[in-house]
């Protein structure tokens, strides 16, 4: 302990920094690689099929799905289509914009297992305005 020993310290504790899970991922940009928008908020995709999932426990509905798959990469991923009724405005072939839903460190939120995203926009209209009744669905 002397009186010029902080930059040892320092030294240190850096190195035993790498041993930290989480300080690793963050610098590493390990959750970039895997993340299907590759770091961006929002991504374009082209509906392939929709589909419902069961809720988890102690929840017993069906929540209203669609697979996408993106057009920067070509992953296909799960999209929740919030709203009532609001499936009706999502068909095949559809080219929607979709974001992370925000579940804790990336993961699915509430209970609808496996699905990290959700459905925004539906051939350039919001689809809140649609399910609204505000606008009519564009022909593309």
């Amino acid at each position: 302990m002397g009186l010029m020993n902080a930059r040892k310290f320092l030294k240190s504790r850096k190195k035993y920094r790498w041993s930290q899970k989480a300080f690793k991922k963050r610098t590493l940009g390990i959750w970039k690689k895997v993340d299907p928008l590759k770091g961006c908020a929002q991504a374009k995709g082209i509906v392939i099929s929709k589909m419902q999932k069961e809720a988890r426990q102690p929840n017993s509905a069906m929540r209203k799905c669609c697979k996408v798959q993106l057009i920067k990469n070509g992953i296909s991923v799960g999209a929740f289509i919030p709203g009532n009724l609001a499936q009706k405005f999502v068909d095949e072939h559809d080219e929607v914009i979709i974001e992370r839903i925000g579940g804790r460190s990336g993961r699915q939120k509430g209970d609808i297992p496996g699905i990290r995203f959700q459905v925004i926009k539906v051939n350039d209209q919001p689809l809140r305005l649609l399910w609204k009744g505000k606008i009519e669905k564009g022909r593309r």
